[in-house]
């Protein structure tokens, strides 16, 4: 039977699109039972409604504090089976009570290598640091922001002058790539956490990609 998900966001859903199109490819083993934005005007729900994956607006403005907010989509999942939280773009911090009632099933993907360069902008973080390496982080969610034992990460190189857009597009090609890998890996069963240790059964050793420029470990299977 395949995973039920259901994907937070709150915009564009990029991400979202990837994991979609994964699924139509078939290799995504993943039902997406839902789709919940906090926005009204994300084009994450435009994406979904054309896949024909059912939707919920959710508007944090509306509720009196965090916890109430959280608590409807609490109920939203809970009423449609959802046994995999994956967040896409979804720009609100979560409360102990939603990470709580989803133990070990929220994941995250974030543009930058953890655990450098936290927060909503990794990337022109990193660029403005000068490191020659950026790339993205598949982990999972935990009640500290960006901490949670990291999955799969994507390694890609930039030049000094290249600006932050270059940079993010030329990530955001891997995150599309990464993130439904890691679900399908969560989906067969082959993820398992040690505390801050994550392993993956029946992978091989990290290789390079492209002319040798760009590394993802664990290494990315055929499809994806």
């Amino acid at each position: 039977m395949a995973l039920k998900i259901a994907v937070l966001a709150s915009g564009s859903g990029s991400n979202l699109q990837s994991i979609i199109d994964a699924v139509t490819r078939g290799v995504l083993h993943a039902e997406i039972a839902l789709v919940i934005c906090n926005r009204s005007d994300a084009f994450a729900l435009e994406r979904a409604q054309k896949a024909g994956i059912p939707t919920a607006t959710i508007l944090h403005t509306e509720y009196k504090d965090r916890e109430a907010f959280d608590a409807a989509m609490i109920e939203q999942l809970q009423c449609a089976g959802c046994e995999l939280i994956v967040l896409a773009g979804f720009m609100r911090l979560l409360t102990p009570l939603f990470i709580q009632t989803f133990a070990g099933k929220i994941v995250n993907i974030h543009p930058a290598l953890l655990p450098s360069f936290k927060g909503t902008h990794g990337i022109a973080d990193a660029v403005e640091y000068g490191v020659k390496l950026a790339g993205c982080t598949v982990h999972f969610v935990d009640e500290i922001m960006d901490n949670g034992a990291i999955i799969a990460q994507a390694v890609v190189p930039f030049a000094p002058n290249e600006s932050v857009d270059v940079v993010q597009k030329r990530v955001l090609e891997f995150e599309h790539r990464i993130y439904p890998q890691v679900l399908q890996w969560i989906a067969t069963g082959r993820v398992q956490q040690n505390g801050r240790k994550v392993s993956v059964q029946d992978t091989g050793l990290p290789k390079a990609l492209t002319n040798g420029h760009f590394l993802v470990s664990p290494q990315l299977e055929d499809g994806f």
